[in-house]
């Protein structure tokens, strides 16, 4: 606890620098209550837990937040792993404070169907947190950021896993909240957790250029800072190398070698005034050449997440170009801190609450992630949402009164339209791009003037609209419409595509129609009836593919247990049938249990046979698997071999297998996921390890059929130092 102590009174000399009128009391008495409550907690490393609240504090210091934020972080584990209530916290240090506590708190662990839906849950609840109350977020960024600098005491699956959840979630998030400061600090730890031999790579190099970097950095400085005093213009010149992250994602994007990345150092100008921001600009431009397209206004045109600054890339008289950032110091700091150095300058209203009128467009994105998330189908659905709304990149675009409207990149004119007003999209008949008419599906460029046509008469969107948008604000507009205005039309249409799969699927309505199942079913839909279920999938709300997933999924859970299908088969006196399951036919019964076998993972295409299980149905094998080509040494097992072909499988995916030995080197596995995610497929797991000199990756994967796989080994063979990839077949 002696630790503890010490880090504690070194966070007070922190917040005491920050805030002189800081109640360093009542800062002290949430550090008390929550070493008593944590008691003899450790963290892996040995030291009290208590440690690694105090630590999440003195980051939200570092950010700038206020006094309640501190306490919060102080106590922001104790709900979940102490005796503490959400009434003893009100009541010790009031509403505001046990609210946010509350928001960090991760959820009680439940089952849940998949990892993703388990994350879209705890994302969901962040969200709603957030959307209360955006310290939440940030005190969040704070435990992560902590984590993640300790995460050296945890074992190698466990760093895996936060590091990409890192990497995917909270780095994206500190981008939006504009906190770059975090923002790279968090890509760093992630990239360096899941490629180990990348970063120490880099990191190896930059050793190696240390002396001349600094040298050329000083020079650089030294130039900019006298010609600048030279025109009266007070400024602040430094220069600073790019993060480890940034470097590698250069490589990779622009497919180089580290000395082929020439702009490794970006300066920065700190200014008084906009106006000098200018003056800088051009004296800048004076000195060294500029690269054709590289500069960029974020001051006339601010980021949504706040940040301003210019942006331009000159050549240097060695001929290495270099970045320039000029910006005032109230833009610098918004730009290290993002929306935390906007919460410094609130003060409290008369009901205690701190949101200023900029909040509600500020915090717009919030609400759009909730929006979206209470319209999704699923998870998987979410997710992709979340990935455009939050992470994608985006353009900026006018309305013909010269407002500047900013949309996911890619979007079209019905996302612009949605973005005005409901309304404007769905009495939206056509748009004209800088005066020209262009088709529905245009995508928008930077700097378009965009004019929406419009009918008076009642319009309404149509269906296809869905298929092109990008923004999930305009999807979920859509979807609201068709709820609303087409009820029966909705439930008529989803019926319809309900019925499609499940007959795809090989199962029958006939197997829904019991009470008892229906209910279990509607339960798993999360519906109240098969007409609002019928209605979801009509307005777009949940897919018929998902539907009928997840209806044979729960008929197979409620299949009467310790009946094996040979009892099953026995007992059936149909006529053979074509119907499929899971897009196998097995001749001569209908609807039987149907599994992929792990050892050798069929998909479509693959020459099938059908092993018997006792209680498990059918398991669907490779006619090249092991373990079928030693059935001849089990005879008392022939029998149970029977013929399986496949159907015509349509959008429906498969699990299958394969390894990767390749050359080791920095990079390999993003290089092998970046193959991966350019053709779309879905990875289900990643892996690789040194094996005898040589690098081996083991990928689990999804794909619709044998040729989508053998385009993936096409693809994973042409990657550099790959030596061969094969399907496991054992």
């Amino acid at each position: 606890m002696h630790l503890a102590l010490e880090q504690f009174e070194a966070l007070l000399e922190k917040v005491q620098a920050a805030n002189p009128t800081a109640d360093v009391a009542r800062i002290r008495h949430a550090f008390t209550l929550a070493a008593t409550a944590h008691g003899t907690q450790l963290r892996k490393d040995g030291t009290p837990f208590v440690t690694h609240p105090v630590a999440a504090a003195m980051i939200t210091v570092e950010m700038g937040l206020d006094e309640d934020s501190i306490i919060a972080a102080l106590l922001h584990d104790s709900l979940e792993d102490t005796a503490l209530t959400y009434d003893e916290i009100v009541k010790e240090f009031g509403t505001s404070v046990a609210v946010i506590v509350e928001g960090v708190t991760k959820l009680t662990r439940v089952q849940y169907t998949s990892k993703e839906e388990e994350q879209m849950e705890n994302l969901r609840k962040m969200l709603m947190a957030m959307a209360r109350d955006i310290r939440v977020i940030l005190i969040k960024l704070a435990d992560r950021l902590h984590n993640m600098r300790t995460m050296n005491y945890q074992v190698g699956k466990k760093q895996q896993e936060k590091a990409s959840e890192t990497m995917q979630i909270y780095a994206p998030i500190a981008h939006r909240l504009g906190m770059q400061r975090i923002k790279w600090e968090l890509e760093d730890l992630a990239f360096y957790y899941l490629d180990r031999a990348a970063y120490d790579a880099i990191v190896r190099d930059l050793d190696k250029k240390r002396e001349s970097l600094d040298t050329f950095m000083s020079d650089m400085q030294w130039k900019m800072t006298t010609r600048l005093s030279e025109h009266d213009i007070d400024s602040t010149v430094y220069g600073r190398i790019k993060h480890i992250y940034s470097i590698y994602r250069k490589m990779y994007t622009q497919k180089r070698t580290f000395e082929e990345v020439f702009d490794l150092c970006a300066f920065r100008v700190i200014v008084g005034n906009i106006a000098d921001c200018y003056n800088v600009l051009g004296h800048i431009h004076d000195m060294y050449t500029p690269v054709p397209g590289r500069f960029k206004d974020y001051i006339s045109t601010p980021k949504p997440n706040m940040y301003q600054s210019l942006h331009t890339t000159v050549l240097g008289e060695e001929g290495i170009p270099f970045e320039v950032q000029i910006r005032t110091w109230e833009m610098h700091h918004t730009a290290e801190y993002g929306i935390a150095a906007h919460w410094k300058y609130k003060t409290p209203g008369t009901d205690g609450k701190t949101e200023d009128k900029g909040d509600e467009e500020r915090f717009a994105w919030v609400r759009r992630l909730l929006e979206s998330q209470q319209e999704a189908g699923d998870a998987q659905e979410f997710f992709h949402d979340l990935r455009i709304d939050m992470f994608a990149d985006e353009v900026f675009v006018f309305t013909p009164r010269g407002d500047v409207i900013n949309l996911p990149a890619k979007s079209t004119p019905i996302d612009f339209a949605y973005s005005i007003h409901s309304a404007v999209g769905n009495r939206m008949t056509g748009a004209r791009v800088n005066g020209r008419i262009v088709p529905f599906d245009h995508a928008l460029q930077n700097g378009d003037i965009v004019e929406v046509i419009t009918t008076g008469a009642t319009h309404g969107p149509s269906r296809d609209w869905l298929k092109i948008v990008r923004s999930s604000e305009a999807r979920n507009k859509i979807r609201q419409w068709f709820k609303k205005e087409k009820r029966d039309e909705n439930i008529q249409h989803g019926k319809s595509a309900f019925e499609s799969e499940m007959k795809r699927l090989g199962l029958s309505m006939d197997a829904i129609t019991r009470s008892e199942v229906q209910t279990q079913i509607l339960k798993r839909l999360s519906f109240g009836s098969l007409d609002d279920a019928y209605a979801a999938i009509g307005y777009g709300g949940l897919s018929a593919q998902k539907a009928a997933g997840k209806v044979r999924d729960e008929l197979i859970h409620l299949a009467k247990p310790g009946k094996s299908l040979v009892d099953r088969i026995n007992q059936t006196q149909q006529r053979p049938t074509t119907k499929a399951v899971r897009g196998i036919i097995v001749e001569g019964v209908d609807n039987c249990l149907i599994k992929f076998s792990r050892c050798c993972s069929p998909v479509p295409g693959d020459n099938v046979v059908g092993f018997i299980t006792r209680g498990h149905g059918v398991s669907v094998h490779r006619r090249d698997c092991v373990n079928y080509l030693n059935a001849t040494a089990k005879p008392e097992e022939l029998g149970r071999w029977i013929d399986v072909a496949w159907a015509d499988t349509g959008k429906e995916t498969y699990q299958t297998n394969l390894t990767i030995t390749a050359k080791d080197r920095e990079g390999l596995v993003l290089d092998i996921a970046t193959a991966l995610t350019t053709m779309k497929v879905r990875v289900r797991s990643l892996n690789a390890r040194e094996i005898n000199g040589k690098a081996v990756a083991f990928i689990s994967l999804e794909v619709s059929d044998i040729k989508e796989l053998q385009n993936a080994i096409n693809k994973l063979s042409g990657i550099s130092g790959v030596i061969d990839v094969n399907r496991n077949s054992v």
